[in-house]
Formats: structure tokens, sequence, C-alpha cells
């Protein structure tokens, strides 16, 4: 798919997920508008990019955003936060910031960035698979990601008019930079590695670039029959769970 003569805008463009994503398209011919939290990690993943630097999840800072934003071909919604426990041991602090990072931004993403969106845009949001099927001491993230799919469809139907697309994504275990932070970080990082690729049967974790190439398929003309959409990308783990 060749992206030339496109705006794109990515979130979460900092590292992980939305940096493969942001450098695939780049390499494909898209003008990107990076947003995320840090300007130096931003400028690492494109340099040549437009930056912003913001919290999504930041009323002001996103309708601030939307003002100075170039009309938009398509966003990937890819910031989100991850945090750990079961309802009765999450502190509702923890619940709210899984709202905040992982449904408040991108519903306010959508809401002040949706009238920069041409006729005929795609949007695509990055969800979890662990929102699509319960697993233990991980409640509020996935309560967050099931509501985030949601958006997704409610989306689909509402700018169907306009002819713009909402699919999301739902990622099984990927091998990004946190992962292996976390495998080092373990007293026997070959079993634990075993341990999180075990999930699915294909026996291995996935690759950020398999994520990028999923969305930038989405965000592109080839998908124009598809909206309204979570597609899982788990090793079929949520085919057999």
């Amino acid at each position: 798919m060749d992206f030339r003569g496109k705006t794109i805008l990515v979130s979460g463009a900092g590292s992980g997920l939305g940096r493969a994503a942001a450098r695939l398209l780049e390499g494909r011919g898209a003008e990107l508008v990076l947003v995320g939290r840090r300007l130096e990690t931003l400028r690492e993943t494109l340099p040549g990019a437009r930056h912003a630097v913001l919290d999504h999840a930041d009323d002001g800072a996103v309708a601030a955003l939307a003002a100075a934003c170039p009309p938009l071909d398509g966003m990937l919604l890819a910031a989100g936060q991850l945090a750990t426990g079961g309802v009765e041991t999450s502190p509702v602090e923890v619940f709210d910031r899984m709202i905040a990072g992982n449904l408040r931004g991108p519903w306010l993403m959508c809401h002040h960035l949706g009238p920069r969106l041409k006729d005929g845009a795609s949007v695509v949001l990055l969800g979890s698979n662990i929102g699509l099927r319960a697993i233990p001491e991980s409640a509020a993230y996935s309560v967050a990601k099931a509501a985030l799919h949601m958006l997704a469809r409610v989306l689909a139907l509402e700018w169907a008019p306009r002819r713009i697309r909402c699919n999301a994504i739902a990622p099984g275990p990927i091998h990004t930079a946190m992962v292996e932070q976390r495998l080092k970080a373990s007293p026997d990082p070959v079993a634990e590695l075993a341990s999180l690729a075990a999930v699915n049967p294909l026996g291995r974790l996935g690759e950020e670039r398999e994520v990028a190439l999923l969305a930038a398929h989405l965000l592109g003309d080839e998908s124009g029959w598809t909206t309204g959409t979570v597609i899982p990308l788990d090793g079929g783990a949520s085919a057999v769970f």
C-alpha cells in the first residue's frame, strides 16, 4: 500500500507498536503526525515528522492539538498503559488510570480530531486480546480495552455517512522493549519467555512489525470494505481459550 500524499496521526509513537507503525508508514510515503509524552522519544522515532507532546487523556491538550492539526487521512491510536491486579485487589486509582490511559485518551482523540478526518479516512484503535477474554490479574486493563473495542464499533457506525472506517486490533503478547526489560529482570529469562509464548498455539510472541503491517492494511484503501471489526492478532490464542 502506497501512502504518498496521505497524512496519518500516530499516538504512542515514542516506543513499541506506535513507533514500529510510524516508521513503516513513513517508509511507504506517509506524512506523519506523531503524538506522545516525550519529545525526545518522538524525535528518535522519526526526526522529520511533526511532533505533538501531550497526555492524550488531557481534554484541553487534545483540543489544542486538534486546532493545530492538518487534515488527516487516518489515525492509529496506539497509546495505552498496563497495570496488573484483580477487582478486589486493585486500588480505585489503578482503575482510574487504566480508564484514562486506555479509553478516555482514545475517546478524546476521536472526539476532537474526528472533524479533522477527511471523508474516506480510516482509524485504527489498538486494543488487546485480553479485552476479548478474561485472564487473572488484569481486571482494570481488560475492562478498559474491552470498552475500547466497543468504541471502535460505535465510531464505525457514527462515521459511516462520511465513509470513515474504524477498526480495532487486539494483539496478544508482543515482543516489545517493555517485554525485553521484563525478560532481563527475570531470574530465568528463558523460562519467562517460554511462559509468555505458551499462551498461543503458535508458541511464540508476536513481533512489532506484524502489528504494524496489519495497522497499515487497515489504514489503507485496500481494506475499504472493513469497518467495525475487532481483529485478534495473537497467534491463535483467542480461538482456543
